[in-house]
């Protein structure tokens, strides 16, 4: 089974009636495709209806050091199997020429749309109690396309009714310096190598998948679960039990059960999190807050779950749910939850989730990823 990027992007929108009619290049579906407004004038359409933006509170823009910054890639928020081909086969130019021919056709939602769709319900709810704050989600349109590019970009978020107005068109020049600039809380993408650059200093990112069934995720609470090893918390761990074995992993987490572990690559995404939870827990709605997380992991609870626990109690993080597997498969527990994003270090547990329905995020961080990825009984992680 193929894991590129590029190959699991395709297949039905996830976000069942959404957005009917949108097309990625493949067909012949168009703005004109959607109603419009006047449709009961004579005035032939030259054009796509843009739809108003309605924003709660009134539209404003955080600054960058006080939002928490979401940075998405152009090809996990939309599907863009086709254009990736058209690239590939018949270089730049021809790209060019083809996105430009087809800047009035919308892409369809790619696996990070629903959880972009869940930020922006977060922030409806957030401007209704805070007015004024800027402390808010701020996603950021990434995408290694020429500006030529952008005309589509932009008439695609106006479709989907989506409010994204940063962007950041590099031309084919990496990403990471803006992300940067930004202040990136988390970077998703659909390359795995820029991930891998961005990990490198210091900023949370996943290489996002499509699920390979259609499963419908919340549309008022976004849902967010993490694996613990490697993800909120650093491979120490994991390095024991790929050396030494289940038992000396077991034994480790005994005789270090009141030792922290380090943080990980996406400790710093979980405590954002919690901040926004407790703005909302601050004005009576911890019972109907608007994100919900989770701890997913293959640990056992009573041989080395302290540790874990201990860890994120000590950093002052609550976790709403924690499921210690003792080895099972994350798939089915995923699917009953059915997470935005699901954050895992081994590529097949993001296999099992995908599998499920789940919306899963590779981030390629720590010991494992010297070993194959396939199927496992890993009880220690």
């Amino acid at each position: 089974m193929s894991l590129d990027p590029i190959q699991v992007m395709k297949g039905p929108d996830p976000i069942p009636n959404t957005c009917p009619s949108a097309s990625n290049g493949e067909s012949k579906a168009s703005w004109e495709d959607s109603k419009d407004i006047h449709e009961n004038t004579k005035k032939p359409k030259t054009g796509p209806v843009r739809r108003a933006r309605k924003v709660e509170g009134g539209i404003f823009f955080p600054k960058p050091e006080n939002a928490v910054t979401i940075a998405v890639s152009s090809r996990v928020l939309f599907l863009t199997e086709t254009e990736q081909k058209v690239f590939e086969q018949k270089g730049v130019e021809e790209y060019l020429r083809y996105q430009v021919e087809h800047e009035n056709e919308p892409f369809a939602p790619g696996p990070a749309f629903p959880f972009v769709k869940a930020l922006e319900t977060v922030n409806a709810r957030l401007r209704e109690l805070y007015p004024d704050s800027e402390e808010l989600f701020d996603i950021v349109l990434v995408t290694y396309n020429h500006a030529h590019v952008g005309v589509r970009l932009i008439n695609t978020i106006n479709y989907h009714n989506l409010f994204i107005e940063r962007f950041c068109m590099t031309g084919g020049s990496s990403p990471i310096g803006y992300l940067k600039a930004w202040h990136t809380n988390l970077y998703l993408s659909a390359d795995a190598e820029k991930v891998q650059e961005a990990l490198a200093e210091g900023i949370a990112a996943a290489t996002m998948f499509m699920p390979e069934k259609e499963v419908e995720v919340s549309e008022t609470q976004l849902r967010v679960a993490f694996d613990g090893d490697a993800v909120l918390f650093s491979d120490e761990s994991e390095r024991i039990f790929k050396a030494h074995g289940l038992d000396k992993f077991f034994e480790h987490e005994r005789e270090n059960e009141n030792t922290l572990l380090d943080h990980g690559p996406l400790k710093g995404f979980l405590e954002v999190l919690g901040k926004l939870q407790k703005k909302f827990y601050a004005k009576g709605h911890r019972l109907d807050c608007p994100i919900r997380t989770y701890l997913v992991t293959a640990r056992s609870a009573a041989s080395s779950g302290i540790r874990a626990l201990k860890t994120l109690r000590a950093w002052g993080l609550e976790i709403d749910e924690a499921l210690f597997l003792a080895g099972a498969p994350k798939g089915p527990m995923l699917e009953k939850i059915r997470p935005h994003i699901f954050f895992d270090d081994q590529m097949f547990h993001v296999e099992g989730a995908r599998e499920m329905g789940a919306f899963a995020a590779h981030v390629p961080y720590g010991i494992a990823q010297k070993y194959p990825h396939k199927k496992s009984t890993n009880a220690g992680k």
